[in-house]
């Protein structure tokens, strides 16, 4: 299984595989009918709440994946994200932040890693 983070304005690829709009708010700028979704899973996204205090600062990235898996952990949203992952070899998880590296589809992308692993036998 293949688990991707791409941003929303990058053009879709066959290799995307299964995409997933992982943000609460829609992408500004981008027409649904051309957005390329296979999904669009906002209950996932981090509340606006945790959104706004981590504000893509760096140095607050370990404390939001911390906070971010405590809210999502248990919801049926990430039990439906867990699912997709398991019906598709490849999943992209979108999202329309301009950080690249501090954004909340990366740290899903690492928490979907780590729960299909955990429940594989």
């Amino acid at each position: 299984m293949n688990i991707y983070v791409k941003r929303i304005y990058e053009d879709a690829a066959a290799g995307d595989g299964y995409r997933v709009l992982v943000d609460r708010l829609w992408p500004r700028g981008i027409k649904k009918e051309k957005a390329g979704i296979d999904k669009w899973l906002k209950e996932v996204a981090p509340s606006t709440n945790l959104r706004e205090w981590f504000n893509h600062e760096a140095e607050k990235w370990k404390e939001f994946k911390t906070r971010y898996y405590a809210e999502i952990k248990d919801t049926p949203a990430f039990e439906e994200l867990q699912a997709e992952a398991r019906r598709h070899t490849t999943v992209t998880l979108l999202y329309g932040a301009k950080d690249e590296e501090y954004n909340q589809a990366t740290a899903l992308a690492g928490f979907l890693k780590k729960a299909i692993h955990k429940q594989k036998p």
